[in-house]
């Protein structure tokens, strides 16, 4: 079947069907800003930044929720763009959408500033479509419109699952996380910095970025695109993380002395031929499948292919098993 064309600023774009115009222009490499579109959510042409001009068409349409037709010729920049869109950012910017000027909440990971609300409805759009937990609505028209949990009820009392994907797809920190807000020291002249890596929760190897400032986590996000989640998160992956810095949290191994039964400091090295001596202890006095080995959730999937090689090759038992199974 032959490709289907499209012109764009001059250049031909081969398409798939069922493509955005959003879509072809980025094959390109050109970016359009958008404040409502959120790839994984139907699209919704609420914000009008994504403007372009299609030939023949009386007025510039939205980009994401316009599909790529063959034949069709695109501008992305043009005096009148540019002076629509000056215009929607400064009716976006100069003034809260919503109608209300605070909202307090007794949940303690999410928090609401409605006078930083756009009213592009991503939230309610990601619970809605997403989660399909109908825990945020939109309340009103025009300029008594606003956002809020369900019948104006504490998230706590929706059937919100605190997932945090509202604050992950918010485009201006209207929706925010209560624990970074609490963190972040404006005062400080640490730079604040980025770290990818995956969550160790379970399984499903999430990808994240820890959001952190000097040695202090301040929060975790995860971009949309990237990983098998796909900007995703449960409430543990975005929201549980004050383990890292917690008082409480050992950072060497302890051995108990049994002489006061107390756990004292340790080597790695002395840890570790503690456990190998008394394995092989109690294999010679019970045999092996007097053994057994349990896996946290929280292993990587490598780590338990280790852990079970060493219990059925080193041990010889076939007694292991993970958390993350059940």
């Amino acid at each position: 079947m032959p490709d289907n064309n499209l012109t764009i600023n001059g250049k031909q774009v081969a398409i798939l069907e069922g493509e955005s115009l959003l879509e072809a222009c980025a094959k390109i490499g050109i970016t359009i800003a958008t404040a409502c579109h959120d790839s994984r959510l139907e699209a919704y042409g609420g914000c009008r930044t994504c403007l372009v001009d299609l030939e023949g068409a009386p007025r510039p349409v939205p980009a994401c929720k316009t599909i790529a037709g063959n034949g069709m010729t695109i501008n992305t920049t043009s005096p009148q763009l540019d002076a629509v869109r000056a215009t929607i950012d400064e009716m976006l910017e100069c003034t809260s959408r919503a109608a209300i000027d605070s909202y307090v909440d007794k949940n303690r990971f999410i928090g609401y500033d409605p006078e930083q609300c756009i009213m592009c409805d991503r939230c309610v759009r990601y619970c809605d479509e997403v989660m399909q937990c109908n825990a945020l609505e939109h309340v009103g028209q025009g300029s008594n419109a606003f956002i809020q949990p369900t019948q104006g009820q504490s998230f706590l009392d929706t059937s919100c699952e605190l997932c945090g994907g509202c604050v992950g797809t918010c485009p201006t920190d209207a929706l925010y996380s209560k624990q970074s807000f609490e963190l972040i020291d404006t005062d400080s002249n640490q730079q604040l910095a980025t770290t990818r890596t995956v969550c160790n929760y379970c399984g499903v190897g999430c990808v994240i970025d820890i959001e952190s400032q000097g040695n202090t986590i301040i929060g975790i996000d995860a971009q949309t695109g990237v990983g098998p989640n796909d900007g995703h998160l449960c409430t543990k992956g975005r929201f549980a993380w004050q383990f890292v810095n917690h008082p409480q949290r050992l950072t060497t191994p302890l051995i108990r002395n049994f002489d006061n039964n107390s756990l004292e400091p340790a080597s790695w090295q002395q840890a570790l031929e503690f456990a190998a001596n008394k394995l092989s202890s109690i294999k010679r006095q019970h045999g092996a499948d007097s053994i057994a080995f349990l896996a946290s959730s929280r292993c990587t999937n490598e780590d338990v292919y280790s852990l079970q090689k060493f219990a059925r090759a080193v041990i010889g038992t076939n007694n292991i098993h993970s958390c993350a199974a059940t």
